[in-house]
């Protein structure tokens, strides 16, 4: 599996730097997500590593990632060899432990969510954008009923499968942008991955939300979660977005203009270690 790297300039800091692990979505390869959604540039004044690696059009013909696998939602699949950049990144470079986060696109978004949920201690957060929820599809079919519908009952127990694994989950704070105007994967998946976030953190479904409004035309809504003084889940709904990380370089496929997605997951990500 190829793989790129972006490391910020000057010397890291004394723990290393922060590290983010990107992942495209279909139809996309690791350098164009790159220079999409800009993150690169964020990540220099932020001061965070990039890791993007690239499904191989061998494994699939449109770089999916196969988050609708059942092998690869158990940790095995596509998770192995993206594990496996991830290891050797960590073993060569100096990059802190305690604040690795991954963070993807459609199916990128869904492979982020399932390294998440395989490697807890491992990751600090999680960013998804258009992402569909976890644990259905499971088949090319099921993944396009995922996409359009939700993932109906399968929503809750596919968490509570991944707690009944391990009953000691550490909190997984999470962000999860997605546009309204969005028709490849709709927003029904957003809002079962509220539900599941809140399920896998143990936040009661009728929590305090602080709702921030920012923008008339073309701007976005903030929904934050928290736990003590602590947001563990920030949900932000784009004004007329399609399926496009937002704020991106809309001469590239998949990106559009609107509030900076890279920004506001560094950001989060910048507020937890693991």
């Amino acid at each position: 599996m190829s793989y790129w790297l972006y490391l910020p300039q000057g010397e890291p800091p004394p723990k290393g730097w922060p590290l983010v692990l990107m992942l495209h979505g279909c139809q996309q390869t690791a350098t164009q997500f790159a220079q999409g959604t800009r993150m690169n540039a964020v990540a220099e004044k932020k001061g965070f590593a990039v890791l993007y690696p690239q499904q191989s059009v061998t494994v699939h013909a449109q770089r999916c990632w196969r988050w609708f696998d059942r092998s690869t939602q158990a940790g095995g699949g596509d998770v192995q060899p993206v594990a496996a950049i991830l290891g050797k990144v960590l073993s060569q470079y100096p990059v802190d432990r305690r604040r690795l986060y991954v963070c993807g696109i459609s199916a990128g978004a869904g492979m982020a969510n399932i390294m998440a949920l395989n490697f807890p201690d491992l990751f600090a957060a999680v960013g998804l954008h258009s992402g569909p929820v976890f644990g259905a599809g499971h088949g090319t079919v099921g993944a396009l009923g995922v996409m359009r519908h939700g993932g109906g009952l399968r929503t809750e127990p596919a968490i509570r499968e991944v707690l009944a694994r391990r009953a000691d989950f550490p909190v997984m704070p999470a962000i999860l942008i997605q546009g309204d105007a969005d028709t490849v994967v709709h927003a029904v998946n957003q809002q079962q991955l509220v539900q599941q976030s809140l399920l896998l953190n143990g936040v009661p479904a009728d929590a305090p939300v602080k709702v921030t409004r920012r923008g008339t035309r073309s701007g976005h809504e903030i929904r934050d979660y928290q736990v003590g003084s602590k947001v563990v889940l920030r949900v932000v709904r784009v004004d007329t977005l399609d399926h496009a990380w937002s704020g991106g370089d809309p001469r590239i496929a998949f990106h559009a203009k609107g509030p900076d997605a890279s920004r506001m997951m560094l950001e989060f990500f910048a507020k937890h270690r693991r």
